[in-house]
């Protein structure tokens, strides 16, 4: 990969850049669509920039709905067309005794890792306050009907679901136009969640919150666009927009945000 590519973005981000310029070279040398597995946003965002750099290739990225937060990502030369068959998701839903048992999210995620698949074949996992569905991927679609009957200790059923029938998620993303000092996870944490800086710290130094999937404990990490962070108890919140300098110093961006 071209050094100057790898300067635009984090050090640790640099193992990534390099499978995104092996998937694009498969895409090339063989001429032909290449999927990746379920992406974060972040991870969509630099791919897409890499595939923008080749004037023979586009990329399309597709979550099972709308709004979809994981998305499986097609890199395909100019001939090909794609359709939404060609990411090929499933959806399942869960039925549980909705009455005697309550489902979380973290408990549905946790139950699936533990099967042994790993975390880029899960897409978004969906609520509408009772009801509860997943995206996979298809490839890992049958091994996960046969090894999951329960979660927790709660007896389930998965029932695979066409694609519209997606439910409405309980919560959606709000944005936020604002001013920051800087773009520190401390302050943005304060800001997108209306805490005290040191609350916001704390949480971080607590391990209590997540950048983009993995746990981070720098406050003054540096947060970028399409970085999606997670604060436990708190919600979401992603840098969506970054829009400048004020003249008193401040920088004005565009948070989105979605609160537990």
């Amino acid at each position: 990969m071209d050094k100057n590519i790898e300067q635009h973005f984090r050090k640790e981000e640099v193992p990534f850049i390099d499978s995104c310029a092996d998937l694009i070279d498969e895409s090339i040398n063989q001429y032909r669509p290449i999927l990746t597995k379920f992406l974060n946003p972040r991870q969509v965002y630099i791919l897409t920039t890499l595939v923008n750099r080749q004037p023979d290739l586009q990329v399309k990225s597709f979550g099972g709905y709308d709004n979809a937060e994981m998305k499986r990502c097609l890199i395909y030369p100019d001939y090909f067309t794609p359709t939404d068959d060609d990411f090929k998701l499933r959806l399942f839903e869960i039925r549980y005794p909705v009455k005697f048992s309550k489902l979380r999210h973290s408990k549905i995620l946790g139950t699936l890792l533990g099967s042994g698949i790993e975390r880029t074949t899960i897409g978004d996992i969906l609520t509408d306050g009772t009801q509860w569905q997943f995206f996979c991927t298809e490839e890992i679609a049958d091994f996960i009907k046969m090894q999951i009957n329960s979660i927790g200790k709660t007896k389930v059923t998965l029932i695979e679901t066409p694609l519209k029938e997606v439910i409405v998620p309980e919560n959606e993303w709000k944005d936020e136009s604002t001013t920051v000092s800087s773009f520190r996870m401390d302050t943005l944490i304060s800001e997108g969640f209306n805490i005290s800086r040191n609350d916001a710290k704390e949480l971080v130094s607590h391990q209590k919150v997540h950048l983009n999937w993995a746990v981070n404990i720098r406050p003054d990490y540096e947060i970028t666009t399409h970085d999606v962070v997670s604060v436990r108890r708190y919600g979401r919140l992603k840098l969506k927009r970054q829009d400048g300098e004020t003249k008193k110093g401040k920088y004005r961006a565009v948070i989105s945000v979605l609160k537990k």
